[in-house]
């Protein structure tokens, strides 16, 4: 199916390197394996969310303290 972008140059650029290192004329192709990618990852973030709302409850309060200050202090020590 044929459709309508709008894209940067810069993107336009990087998509025709990336089809020219594939050895195609055109970023068609290359556009469809982003969409792919992105579809799944999008599917995959719906799912997880899914899993994690449904262990809502789990938890008993003291639990759920303890396992929020755990979180907090792993939290702090990234950069």
């Amino acid at each position: 199916m044929r459709t309508t972008i709008e894209i940067t140059e810069a993107q336009r650029a990087e998509l025709l390197k990336i089809a020219g290192a594939r050895g195609e004329k055109g970023f068609s192709s290359v556009v469809r394996d982003a969409l792919d990618l992105y579809l799944k990852a999008y599917a995959s973030r719906k799912d997880a969310v899914r899993a994690a709302l449904g262990v809502r409850g789990a938890f008993t309060d003291s639990e759920a303290d303890l396992f929020e200050a755990e979180v907090a202090a792993i939290r702090r020590t990234w950069r």
